[in-house]
């Protein structure tokens, strides 16, 4: 019991680091479960928990960002109409919510579509090193593509047009067919590419995970069902708990860090790490 609680302590940790970090959250759970693996949870729970774990971090998001996403308002300036139903909620942030819900119906719907064939084809160790080869080779190019470019970036959630969302949706789809790609790497590089600024993407990208990931999470709760040994609930929450108090540090250590430096040396991050798994899995293995 106490050992199954320690390793829900580490999986929460890596969870509430990789997930904001453009380095992939999914498939840095999988690799740690190579060498940590739980003893006394089925495999249907493990292939669960490594998804709904994710809501800890999501909560993070909620906590943080609360008064940007909350759609409620008491200033008729503020709000769609000055009368009626309407005069309770904020324009602005209920247009950021369509831009955020468009942006998530590539992944919702290809994923709930595909879901059990996108794991049986590409959760594993070798497809997991080549998406984080690739894209961290797409951040290195892209951040070096940046620096000459002449447009102006759009600095702020109300710059982003409904076709932006829905570009930066495909992005996380690629996310949602490739573990290794990681769901916030795939959504900056989408917002980098069609002028985001650097936090803007960022920002936008934690937006996003909010229905994604809770959407997500409900699926594959769905799925396993309510059959939890108490052990089960007991790791279940524990992962979410570091998961949340982890994300929250991190979330605000990424948005102080892409002030003044580029995403670059998370490229490099991925290239080695892809490249050490693969050494790992075809020599070692």
């Amino acid at each position: 019991m106490v050992l199954e609680i320690i390793k829900a302590i580490i999986f929460g940790i890596v969870e509430g680091i990789t997930e904001w970090l453009p380095i992939s959250s999914t498939g840095h759970l999988i690799l740690v479960e190579q060498f940590i693996k739980f003893k006394e949870v089925s495999p249907e729970f493990w292939d669960m928990f490594q998804v709904v774990i994710q809501f800890g971090a999501i909560l993070a998001v909620v906590v943080l960002y609360f008064k940007k996403i909350w759609p409620f308002t008491k200033d008729k300036e503020k709000a769609i109409k000055k009368t009626g139903v309407l005069s309770y909620f904020d324009k602005n942030i209920m247009n950021l919510w369509g831009k955020i819900l468009v942006g998530c119906i590539p992944a919702a719907v290809i994923g709930l579509l595909f879901d059990d064939v996108f794991e049986a084809l590409f959760y594993n160790p070798t497809c997991i090193a080549i998406a984080l080869i690739v894209f961290g080779i797409a951040f290195i190019v892209i951040e070096n593509w940046n620096k000459n470019r002449k447009t102006a970036l759009k600095e702020k959630a109300t710059d982003i047009t409904y076709k932006d969302a829905i570009i930066i949706g495909i992005f996380q789809l690629l996310a949602a067919i490739f573990p290794g790609t990681s769901r916030s790497g795939a959504t900056i590089i989408g917002g980098l590419l069609i002028g985001l600024s650097r936090p803007n993407a960022a920002d936008f990208t934690f937006y996003l995970a909010i229905p994604t990931m809770l959407g997500a999470s409900l699926l594959k709760l769905v799925k396993f069902g309510l059959a939890f040994t108490g052990i089960e609930i007991a790791v279940l929450l524990v992962g979410m708990i570091v998961s949340f108090l982890v994300s929250i540090f991190v979330i605000k250590f990424l948005l102080s860090y892409i002030k003044k430096h580029d995403f670059k040396p998370f490229g490099y991050y991925r290239i080695v790490l892809g490249i050490l798994v693969l050494g790992y899995f075809f020599l070692v293995k």
